[in-house]
């Protein structure tokens, strides 16, 4: 594995400004969201606005991952997703949720998510994951992906391929009447063949007009996933994969979560909506 050295916390910017004609989520200026009691299953128009929001989010993250190279901050990435979710009429989902100040997450090697952009330089050799999400027309669209930051060792550029494959993977396991735990069961399966930990605390997710509602997506087998897949239901899949193991360490900020083995980490994420005969990607540039 690359001898890089481990990350510190950087300087954060000022908190970026969102012009006043945007639609803010209910939560902004709230210590935490109010607990959604909605269904799970959505209707045609809430898919639809989806489908828009998850547009929006792959699009703001391929911009923003353009500018991925060494001696590039993660607060420069940071802004060109925020620019390209307000210039779209689109609030940045992450910023003010539940106090955190930036509008994108932006996690490098050994942090497995909710890395805070700042003052961090890109190094040759690094990964970065980049997670972020729109809010428009009040429903949310959630991607992340993890990009190769100049020359990286082959380990890294394996794990990051396969993390990829394991979200494939585990988007075409979803079909109407079987329960949840088939997704972390197909990602977990595929994790194993290469000694790669999966990450079990921080999970998939449903999503909808609340950003997280509820529903838990485990990314490894777990027989409390009962929950039964149903035609409608909108939720995230996420996982993350590690080359060491699954267990981590939090930073004093209460965000930034890095394996405990500080051993390199990826992840990738897509919001999906379940058909009738398995699932649609809604957040595809």
């Amino acid at each position: 594995m690359s001898g890089q050295s481990l990350l510190v916390p950087g300087e954060l910017s000022p908190i970026r400004s969102v012009p006043g004609s945007i639609r803010r989520p209910e939560y902004v200026g709230k210590p935490a969201p109010t607990p959604y009691t909605g269904p799970e299953v959505q209707d045609s128009d809430t898919i639809e606005r989806m489908r828009i929001a998850g547009r929006i989010a792959a699009r703001a993250m391929e911009e923003a991952a353009k500018h991925i190279a060494p001696g590039v901050t993660t607060d420069e990435l940071d802004r060109v997703a925020h620019e390209f979710m307000c210039d779209h009429g689109a609030y940045p989902s992450t910023l003010g949720y539940r106090g955190f100040p930036k509008s994108l997450c932006a996690s490098v090697n050994e942090v497995i998510c909710h890395g805070i952009p700042d003052s961090t330089v890109l190094r040759d050799g690094d990964i970065v994951n980049l997670d972020v999400t729109a809010y428009i027309n009040g429903v949310h669209g959630d991607n992340n992906a993890t990009y190769l930051c100049g020359d990286v060792d082959e380990e890294s550029r394996l794990l990051v391929e396969r993390t990829r494959e394991s979200l494939n993977r585990a988007i075409k396991a979803v079909k109407p009447g079987r329960q949840i735990n088939v997704i972390g069961r197909v990602i977990e399966s595929y994790a194993k063949r290469f000694g790669y930990g999966v990450v079990r605390d921080f999970t998939g997710h449903g999503i909808n007009s609340s950003f997280h509602s509820g529903l838990i997506i485990p990314h490894y087998d777990s027989p409390h996933a009962t929950t039964v897949i149903q035609p409608g239901m909108t939720f995230t899949i996420e996982p993350m994969l590690t080359l060491g193991t699954h267990e981590y360490d939090m930073w004093d900020d209460g965000w930034t979560v890095v394996t405990k083995d500080r051993k390199r980490t990826a992840q990738f994420e897509h919001t999906l909506v379940v058909t009738d005969t398995g699932a649609e990607i809604l957040t595809l540039p």
